[in-house]
């Protein structure tokens, strides 16, 4: 194990030169101190967990340090946002420390979130305040636990500088980890600046660095987007299997390795409903959550676009065409799972959609919960259970004699069966009530609730003595909390 003194740092990006960030110093918070630390993430860096009760710890995770090595530089990108395009975005409140070498010979990014102004923060003042840091600490690790592809967060630190947004609320600082923190939007700014040079530079960065098996591949650059592609679309079947809305899926918020990235107004459907919009500030519903998937496809066709300097437009066109087939494999194949199933059969899509067609019809079934008490008891029992969430009983009883017929048609004893559904449906899921309690009291000073929702949530398959409040169904106010993308 490493300490916070021998961290081995070896700065990839940042030798792609000033064309593609800035050096800029973070702007020290007052009184920074630990909220929250992930100790899976900071085996990442192979970190003893025990440096984070060193008082170093919080100086050097706020920017009041740095070490020697590090060398912090703001990406510049662009991107669309809602649709229009916004011609020079880049990291206006963040700042990527370095890149951490570890033993495994793996390199992650230590980006600090929150570390004040840099040239692309535009009209903003650089900050990042405790509620918005909390809840992407939460979220990254939550979904790390569920099996969701995402970025990491190694923990969040506090402090006493004050920041305005809808009122007066304190700095804080998010610690991300990630491979890289390469999007789309870096793409498209070199493609409409039309400094094609550098944006071949790039590709070839992020096919030597991320995706080398394309480097065999005769057209490297048209590998590269079917790579990413298949990434995307595997990453999207888990959001939408799980249930769990992004809300702002603007290209310059989805990572170039397909992993879920950049946290804002997000959450977990509670009662199902395919038209949920979880930004209060959309709108239009552009990012709802039956619209993830083929907002996916838009951006792909986005960074597609940005590509065509390097790649036939026919084989981009190509290649964007296998979006839809890939998602609904992955897709189809984790509902599956879900559902207990452990074989393929010509009519499960049929199965899936009706559920959740019935699901969409009451608006009162709780999507996560339905899925982990299904696999609770028998079929013919459990079905009882989860009926009294439905309206359409007769649509209900019709489908629970399908699925139970698909299910004795798997054989497997109830054992098993239940084994595998509570596997993969989880007991615990961030709810956006439970994250919101959890701000309430860090923002009093006591950050014991946000420690422990973090735990229950790194365990979400496992039922766990004392936390049944966790496991419950929201009440009602906690289903209609208004997020936005304010930080």
């Amino acid at each position: 194990m490493k300490t916070l003194d021998t961290l081995t740092f070896d700065n990839r990006f940042a030798g792609l030169g000033d064309g593609f960030s800035t050096h800029i110093l973070p702007e020290p918070i007052a009184e920074p101190r630990l909220v929250v630390v992930s100790d899976s993430a900071m085996a990442l860096l192979d970190l003893d967990p025990r440096e984070a009760q060193r008082e170093v710890f919080a100086e050097l995770f706020s920017g009041n340090q740095l070490w020697s090595d590090a060398e912090p530089r703001a990406m510049v990108y662009s991107g669309h946002q809602f649709g229009g395009y916004s011609p020079r975005l880049g990291d206006g409140r963040g700042l990527l420390l370095g890149e951490v070498l570890n033993d495994a010979g793996e390199h992650w990014d230590l980006h600090l979130k929150g570390a004040g102004m840099t040239p692309y923060s535009r009209m903003g003042d650089g900050r990042a305040v405790l509620r918005s840091s909390i809840r992407e600490f939460l979220a990254s690790e939550a979904l790390h636990a569920l099996g969701i592809p995402s970025s990491r967060a190694l923990c969040v630190t506090g402090s006493s500088t004050p920041v305005w947004r809808e009122r007066q609320e304190t700095a804080a600082m998010l610690v991300r980890l990630a491979p890289s923190h390469i999007r789309f939007g870096h793409f498209e700014y070199f493609y409409y600046t039309r400094q094609h040079e550098q944006l071949k530079q790039l590709a070839d960065y992020v096919i030597e660095h991320h995706y080398p098996a394309c480097l065999e591949q005769p057209q490297p650059h048209a590998a590269l987007l079917k790579a990413v592609l298949e990434r995307t679309a595997e990453m999207i079947a888990w959001w939408q299997a799980y249930g769990f809305c992004h809300g702002v899926m603007n290209t310059d918020n989805m990572s170039i390795l397909g992993i879920t990235f950049d946290f804002g107004p997000y959450a977990f459907l509670d009662d199902f409903d395919a038209k949920h919009i979880c930004n209060h500030s959309d709108d239009t519903g552009r990012y709802s959550f039956s619209n993830q998937v083929p907002i996916a496809h838009w951006n792909l066709s986005a960074l597609a676009q940005a590509l065509t300097p390097l790649v036939e437009i026919d084989t981009l066109r190509e290649t964007l065409d296998l979006f839809l087939p890939i998602y609904q494999a992955h897709y189809h194949d984790l509902m599956r799972k879900r559902l207990g199933f452990t074989t393929a059969e010509d009519g499960d899509e049929e199965l899936i959609q009706r559920l959740l067609t019935l699901m969409q019809a009451g608006k009162a079934t709780d999507y996560s919960l339905f899925f982990r008490h299904l696999g609770d008891q028998a079929p013919s029992e459990a079905l009882k259970v989860v009926r009294n969430d439905f309206v359409d009983l007769t649509g209900f009883d019709a489908w629970a004699a399908d699925y139970q017929a698909r299910v004795e048609r798997e054989g497997l004893e109830q054992s098993e069966r239940q084994a595998r559904m509570h596997a993969v449906n989880p007991l615990y899921v961030l709810r956006n009530y439970l994250a919101q309690e959890a701000i309430a009291a860090a923002e009093q000073g006591d950050y014991g609730p946000v420690r422990e929702l973090h735990q229950v949530l790194t365990r979400p398959f496992e039922e766990q003595p004392g936390k049944q409040h966790y496991a419950q169904r929201p009440p009602d106010w906690g289903k209609h909390l208004e997020i936005s993308c304010s930080s």
